[in-house]
């Protein structure tokens, strides 16, 4: 019996692609970036272990072992963690689903790499910035450079709007609208839209930092010095320059590790602390949903001394243990 005949996978990324992500589902360029790496990685790496170009590579190539393989290969060969292997899988998931309805004779294959299941991962314990270390961390830049000063903005965003680094790094001179109550049009993941007002402070930090450069509505407002999109992997670099030398004068902040994610924990935790409704936090930060939210706030110490207190220590009469058999003596007095 001759094996099925598969479509052409070439035709199939394609389609995938062109059809599927942006004609029918309009998916944003973060969510077709992530596929498009996905996939780019693994046909390298099919390519590494039989030799193939990835225009001679077959689906019958892409199969259930070589996917298992290939997710093996991101955690130990390239240091990935188990977050960054179940995004891949999840965009390899996708590309299945597509292929199987495209294909159904493809359906043995499809299934077996449907059939893998995420990978779970801890959740270590977020610790959020105290307030003498966001204060020391704003210190630390430079005001007498335009870097220095752009960063002490973008920080002070960050940390006085909770917003995502993305959202920051995407904000236009056209989303800032001045009055009595400036505000900030953020854009978010899943394309959706919130607005946050802006503290006096900040809004006159970037009042006057819009004031030296040029009038252009659709001109992002953190640039790198060459007046290029400041992007994220710059800005966690500035951030690590940063915390480097504000921990010469704030000792807590040595050896820590301090992202531009860290600042949008630190709000969440600090408006928990001042008693905001988790759902009021939640529709800040721009979460689809409070379980999102429980993941960024952990109660510190004096808030849980606070709510032990208001337990009442029920009255308990408490009889010591008396051995009634000589063997059990024994073993009670090891």
């Amino acid at each position: 019996m001759s094996k099925p005949s598969f479509p052409s996978l070439s035709q199939l990324v394609q389609n995938f692609f062109c059809q599927r992500l942006q004609a029918q589902q309009q998916v944003s360029p973060h969510t077709l970036a992530s596929y498009r790496d996905t996939l780019r990685l693994l046909l390298a790496f099919v390519e590494q272990r039989t030799g193939r170009l990835p225009s001679q590579q077959t689906l019958r190539d892409w199969n259930g072992q070589t996917i298992l393989a290939f997710l093996d290969h991101l955690e130990k060969k390239r240091g990935c963690q188990a977050r960054t292997r179940n995004v891949r899988l999840a965009a390899l998931r996708a590309f299945m689903r597509y292929v199987s309805q495209q294909a159904p004779e493809s359906l043995a294959l499809t299934s077996q790499v449907l059939a893998i299941p995420l990978k779970r991962f801890d959740r270590p314990l977020v610790h959020p910035l105290s307030a003498p270390e966001v204060q020391a961390i704003l210190a630390a830049t430079d005001p007498a450079t335009q870097s220095g000063r752009r960063d002490q903005l973008l920080f002070s965003f960050l940390y006085h709007t909770g917003a995502r680094v993305s959202e920051a790094l995407a904000l236009q001179q056209q989303d800032i609208h001045w009055g009595p109550s400036s505000t900030a049009c953020l854009h978010g993941k899943g394309r959706k839209e919130r607005v946050l007002p802006l503290l006096k402070p900040l809004a006159l930090q970037l009042k006057h930092a819009l004031a030296q450069s040029p009038q252009q509505p659709d001109a992002l407002i953190f640039q790198s010095r060459f007046g290029q999109p400041l992007t994220r992997w710059g800005a966690e670099k500035r951030l690590r320059r940063t915390v480097q030398q504000a921990a010469r004068h704030c000792p807590s902040l040595k050896g820590r590790t301090v992202s531009p994610h860290t600042f949008r924990h630190t709000t969440a935790m600090r408006l928990l602390q001042a008693d905001v409704d988790i759902m009021v936090i939640a529709l800040l930060l721009g979460h689809e949903s409070p379980t999102t939210t429980h993941h960024y706030i952990e109660l510190d110490l004096q808030m849980k001394e606070r709510c032990l207190r208001k337990l009442q220590s029920p009255k308990t009469k408490t009889n010591r243990f008396k051995p009634t058999d000589r063997l059990l003596e024994f073993l009670e007095g090891l």
